[in-house]
């Protein structure tokens, strides 16, 4: 019988294990940790955003993007939706086309990816962390950290990347393929916050607003939180997949309202209330402390003065600030605050239809450890899903 080993039991190895297994070979996962789907729990804040109804090739990036096409042709948003009805999982559509269980439990979608695994005599093995993989003749041989070793006609790595390592992604499948001979680009944490020059910020900490977050010509629109180190908030978290060698990250605080409207508001609060304090001028518009900062980042103090005071030149400063929020960027936070890994392996290197090793006939990699990543919203697990499936329907093929 066809013995296929899965390295790594998240969302693209249970799913590679599951198809795998379709084709009667013996399939059997080597997980790490002391259970599977650690990293599924975490997602969508527990709740597990299982997909985008408006992923396309255009969320996604990488050096050879295209490579995901066949995917997409084959097991995308509607293929996903319906393997998860069929498991039991009632699902519903939020803003912007994200997909959740109905329950709102990540834990939900775990279970269901277990029990089909079960009913399909897929052998889990915990607590098992792969560290080599050696082909000998016509096997693979694995060799975990503590000695012991297990063997396999074909191999799928699905160990994920380096993001979050504390649920058991540390980047080890890299290694693997790399001793294959497989070329791993440059990595980076993404999805995760952005590190600024924190003058401003620090005393901003805590403090959430709803902004169109610029990084060159990409935007972002949606909630931004200032934090002792830098920006986090959703709309800084999509952005971070862009990030490339841009220096500044800039802010819109008002994007509902063009500048001229903008310099109109603050013009009429100046006729209506000439004696209000610079300090507390936008009360009623902005938070207070923000306001006091913009007023401070555009060269304007005391704040001790009168509105009536302000010159027709600060009033521009003013509202140049608020359209254009701009903050230099230093780097990112850590690998433990990523939600996903920028860069992998090389996907030239791949057959695109099968996941399947170019290199080496019978090894197979899934998800995160190649070289794509999505945006922030469903897109990484719809990519996990998917290559899961090519990769366990190719190796579970009796063929050798």
């Amino acid at each position: 019988m066809n013995r296929v080993a899965v390295v790594g039991g998240g969302a693209s190895g249970l799913t590679a294990a599951i198809f795998a297994a379709e084709n009667n070979s013996h399939v059997t996962i080597y997980e790490g940790s002391e259970r599977v789907g650690r990293k599924i729990l975490a997602t969508g804040n527990g709740r597990c955003n299982l997909t985008n109804l408006n992923a396309d090739i255009e969320n996604y990036y990488g050096k050879n993007v295209d490579f995901i096409s066949y995917a997409k042709s084959k097991f995308w948003v509607n293929e996903t939706l319906a393997f998860f009805e069929s498991l039991g999982i009632l699902t519903k559509v939020e803003g912007n086309g994200k997909v959740y269980p109905y329950s709102d439990q990540a834990s939900a979608v775990l279970d269901v990816l277990r029990f089909k695994a079960e009913e399909k005599r897929v052998e889990v093995i915990t607590s098992f962390e792969v560290c080599k993989v050696i082909k000998r003749k016509n096997e693979f041989e694995m060799i975990s950290f503590d000695g012991r070793k297990a063997y396999a006609d074909k191999v799928i790595i699905a160990t994920g990347g380096k993001a979050a390592p504390y649920l058991g992604t540390k980047g080890v499948g890299y290694e693997i393929l790399n001793s294959f001979g497989h070329r791993v680009t440059k990595l980076r944490p993404s999805l995760v916050q952005m590190k600024t020059e924190t003058d401003v910020v620090r005393k901003l900490k805590g403090i959430k607003l709803n902004a169109e977050v610029s990084l060159e010509s990409y935007k972002e629109y949606g909630e931004v939180l200032f934090t002792e180190y830098g920006l986090s908030g959703p709309a800084v978290f999509s952005l971070s997949s862009r990030l490339d060698n841009q220096k500044v990250i800039s802010l819109d605080i008002m994007p509902e309202y063009k500048k001229e409207q903008v310099l109109d508001i603050i013009n009429l609060r100046i006729c209506q209330n000439p004696k209000h304090t610079l300090e507390n001028f936008f009360v009623g518009i902005l938070n207070k402390r923000v306001g006091q900062a913009l007023m401070k980042f555009s060269g304007i103090e005391p704040l001790s003065r009168y509105a009536v005071t302000l010159s027709a030149d600060e009033i521009n400063r003013l509202c140049d600030t608020i359209k254009q929020w701009d903050f230099n960027i230093v780097g990112t936070m850590s690998w433990n605050n990523a939600q996903v890994t920028k860069g992998g392996v090389c996907t030239t290197d791949f057959d695109p239809k099968t996941m399947e090793s170019k290199l080496v006939k019978g090894l197979y990699a899934s998800g995160e450890v190649l070289d794509i990543d999505g945006d922030c919203g469903g897109y990484n697990l719809q990519w996990a899903w998917s290559s899961g499936f090519l990769a366990g329907s190719s190796a579970g093929k009796n063929s050798l």
